[in-house]
């Protein structure tokens, strides 16, 4: 069996597959502040998966991996906290780290022929790339979210612009996928469309899957995007589940090497 652990920056899911890719067992629990308390809630539901043979595990960390610690960690500032270790000193097994948006791009992307490219529209827009059913090198330097654009006579950063959390600011909604008329759906079609020319001008993708929260709703906002992008436009498989059955994925491919 696989361990998978997706710390995200609200919800942390721990989720144990089978060798055949069944989650067997599945624990969710909030995403504490500080990362002492973190760490003590990640220790005490690791707990209740230890009396399972277990292959290898996979921590997805939503920043930068080095070493075994993540360096940066969304809108905190988690700098050298060790996840490692409270993980293998329950596990005497195989631990592999990796970026979030890198393991759900191995998971979305996973059979499709070629280069494929995966974006995640969320709290700020990250992705992964991915090429036959591999996480190649460039990933690990794509950070899309962060080039800048104009728009309504302003130069922002694109995740200003086009994440989930910017448009639902923007029209004062908790949610982006809450907004479904004709005119909106226009508007998040131009937003995301502006940085997509430049992405697929440098990284030659043959497939770009628009995921996180705006990939609920990929069929309302797809119509309007223009036409002359030379690239399949794809919805996320799972939307919610994306970077979890990732971590299984990655698991299985190290087990093989």
């Amino acid at each position: 069996m696989y361990l998978g652990i997706d710390i995200g920056g609200t919800k942390t899911l721990i989720a144990l597959f089978s060798r055949r890719g069944r989650v067997l067992k599945k624990v969710k629990f909030r995403t504490a502040q500080g990362s002492r308390t973190f760490l003590e809630n990640l220790s005490e539901h690791l707990e209740d998966f230890e009396k399972y043979r277990i292959r290898s595990i996979v921590v997805a960390i939503p920043g930068l991996v080095q070493k075994n610690y993540s360096v940066k960690f969304g809108n905190r500032d988690w700098k050298n906290i060790d996840i490692f270790t409270p993980i293998s000193s329950l596990f005497k097994v195989p631990i592999y780290f990796e970026n979030d948006a890198n393991l759900a791009a191995l998971y979305e992307a996973h059979n499709l022929p070629r280069r494929t490219i995966f974006l995640t529209f969320s709290t700020g827009i990250g992705g992964g790339i991915v090429e036959d059913n591999k996480i190649i090198p460039e990933s690990s330097e794509f950070e899309p979210g962060h080039q800048k654009y104009s728009y309504r006579g302003q130069a922002k950063e694109w995740e200003d612009i086009a994440a989930a959390s910017a448009i639902g600011a923007y029209y004062h909604v908790d949610h982006a996928t809450e907004l479904r008329k004709k005119e909106t759906l226009k508007d998040i079609a131009d937003r995301i469309y502006l940085g997509l020319p430049d992405i697929i001008e440098k990284y030659h993708p043959q497939t770009i899957i628009l995921g996180g929260p705006l990939g609920k709703i990929f069929r309302l906002y797809v119509k309007y995007l223009p036409k002359d992008l030379e690239v399949k436009l794809r919805r996320p498989k799972r939307p919610n589940e994306s970077v979890i059955y990732g971590c299984y994925l990655y698991a299985r491919q190290k087990s093989q090497e």
